[in-house]
């Protein structure tokens, strides 16, 4: 009797668990090798519908809609005395019209338990520190929180270690991203909000009042208690004395962020992420593949960081499963190709947004139904759906819609 193959992934985040869960149901044996011990921070909080098809894949839907985490049903847009809500029950793509906002100690923790429930193996505060690719399977070592040394062996390896970019680090295949270094501080507080217009359901982005490419993240949890961040070159917060003193200036600067926490408690201290943005040579190579953000990640701005992670989760266990049967794949065609065909369309917006050419069609104040619902579901996440125009050519498409707006701004 043929032996079960056996895949190691490194990371128990939500490509690692997703990824695990997925292999489990077609029969294989996932060992997941995470450095933490689950609950821990991080941020990514605000997820995208498109997120909610990719937890129902890995049968993981109904645990996190039972965790009571903050519904999420729209993104609101805000630039001084502008405004722009984007419904994501009015977009143009089929599929699911909301999501949550969740913290993500929790909503991790909760898929990582179901992707044990389904039979993965996870072994906490374990890391690995080396890698070998060149015999016939791939060798790993490994040492845990006692100090102690462990080599294992797999059939392949799936890397989900999110910013700790394993295999990139230690195969050496990280290159420059496009994008500028752009820094984040963020915290989260208890926000007190007593303001009717209000919505919890939707995340709140804010352009900073005088600076186009400084923009502020409000992420509402259900416990009333929220994540704020601000984005920006990291010259921007340089001018300031700290972190702590550059995090409330800018927010004070802000007016609409100055109403709604008026009475907040900033009970956490202010945290600070540099160059998050990544790229690597390859996301594949001799019985490996990188997932979500430890082969690339973009932005925070439209929370496009879980939805590619997910989405590579699917694909790369389909391709696995074909390989593993002993069908002919090619990862490049059949995982790589078509998880950039979304990235790149999320790389559009976002390279547009700072540019100032997305912000001028989100705030456009004629904004055509059918348009808007196309847009929508960018933001939405459904950046796969190539029935829609801005997915199937989003450079093209935005440029002349961009040009459409100005000129009858």
């Amino acid at each position: 009797m043929a032996e079960t193959p056996k895949i190691i992934i490194i990371g128990a985040g939500p490509s690692g668990s997703i990824a695990a869960a997925l292999l489990q149901a077609k029969g294989y044996q996932s060992i997941i090798y995470e450095r933490e011990q689950f609950p821990r921070f991080s941020i990514g909080e605000s997820l995208l519908p498109q997120c909610m098809e990719f937890i129902e894949q890995a049968g993981m839907l109904e645990a996190v809609q039972q965790a009571g985490f903050q519904l999420k049903s729209g993104a609101a847009f805000i630039h001084n005395d502008k405004f722009s809500e984007f419904c994501f029950a009015h977009k143009f793509s089929s599929g699911y019209n909301s999501t949550f906002q969740v913290q993500r100690d929790r909503f991790d923790a909760i898929l990582a338990e179901q992707a044990e429930k389904q039979g993965a193996k996870i072994f906490w505060r374990h890391q690995v520190d080396a890698v070998d690719f060149s015999g016939a399977k791939p060798l790993l070592q490994i040492s845990n929180h006692l100090g102690e040394k462990i080599t294992a062996e797999a059939d392949f390896v799936l890397d989900a270690s999110g910013f700790g970019r394993v295999l990139p680090r230690l195969l050496n295949l990280e290159k420059p991203s496009c994008f500028p270094v752009r820094q984040s501080l963020f915290t989260h507080l208890q926000d007190n909000i007593d303001c009717r217009d209000y919505d919890r359901n939707n995340i709140r982005i804010i352009v900073h009042p005088e600076m186009a490419d400084v923009w502020y993240w409000l992420i509402p949890f259900s416990n009333g208690r929220c994540s704020l961040g601000i984005v920006a070159e990291p010259n921007i917060f340089a001018q300031y004395s700290d972190h702590q003193t550059a995090f409330q200036q800018l927010v004070n600067a802000e007016p609409s962020l100055t109403r709604l926490l008026a009475n907040a408690d900033y009970d956490t201290p202010v945290n600070a992420l540099t160059g998050y943005s990544a790229d690597v040579e390859s996301l594949y190579g001799r019985h490996f593949a990188l997932l979500g953000n430890a082969g690339e990640f973009l932005d925070p701005v439209f929370s496009s960081g879980v939805t590619i992670a997910m989405k590579s989760a699917v694909l790369a266990v389909e391709t696995l499963d074909k390989q593993l049967q002993n069908q002919t794949v090619n990862w490049q065609r059949d995982y790589v190709d078509p998880l950039q065909k979304g990235v790149e369309t999320f790389r559009t917006f976002i390279t547009a947004w700072y540019n100032g050419q997305l912000q001028d069609v989100i705030f456009y104040d004629k904004q055509r139904t059918n348009i808007k619902e196309m847009i929508c579901s960018i933001l939405a996440g459904y950046v796969w759906d190539e029935n829609n125009p801005y997915v199937k050519n989003p450079n093209p498409r935005l440029k002349t819609l961009v040009q459409l707006c100005r000129e009858n701004w």
